[in-house]
């Protein structure tokens, strides 16, 4: 009869399941890349719908106001309210999607030297219009000008962003909420 073997030595070298628990250790080092990932995928998607129901909420205004007798659209346009609540939640985030106070504004701007627009007048929200400016022209952007300026409309949008991994997930530190502006011209 052999002699018992040593019940320590032969745990040691037993290598039965060693596979197994170099999976559940490697497993764990790559959980959290991958959590990550679909937090931060989630946020780009996110961010882009946030955007497309901004750019909705604006092309609303202007195909129900970009007529001559509703112009400017915060003071003669019906519905206007309605038209960018149901815009703005058109993209699968839906209802979630908020329209900002004072919503849309509007004002008359021309472009710049540099190309950028700058506001020639006061600008209007529902139920004040927008200020034309005297005389009606883009004079004070660009000297000699006699181009009219633009009636544009911005409409602003946000989403309360929630990571789905909140305690592991880098994207907890990205911006929320997540704010988009469109604009638009009317005329």
């Amino acid at each position: 009869m052999s002699a018992p073997r040593s019940r320590p030595r032969s745990f040691w070298r037993d290598t039965h399941g060693s596979a197994a628990v170099e999976f559940v250790l490697w497993l764990g080092v790559l959980t959290l890349p991958m959590m990550n990932a679909v937090d931060l995928g989630m946020y780009v998607f996110q961010k882009m719908q946030v955007q497309i129901a901004a750019q909705s909420a604006a092309q609303g205004v202007w195909r129900l106001c970009d007529k001559p007798t509703k112009l400017p659209a915060v003071q003669n346009c019906d519905d206007l309210a309605a038209t960018i609540q149901t815009g703005a939640q058109s993209t699968s985030l839906g209802p979630l999607v908020t329209v900002a106070a004072g919503a849309p504004v509007e004002g008359y701007y021309c472009v710049n030297s540099a190309g950028a627009l700058q506001l020639v007048g006061a600008a209007g929200s529902p139920g004040s219009p927008p200020t034309k400016p005297s005389p009606f022209n883009c004079s004070s952007v660009i000297s000699g000008s006699t181009t009219k300026p633009g009636d544009y409309v911005q409409v602003t949008v946000s989403y309360a962003y929630a990571p789905v991994f909140s305690r592991v997930s880098m994207a907890s530190l990205l911006t929320t909420p997540i704010t988009r502006t469109a604009w638009m011209r009317l005329s």
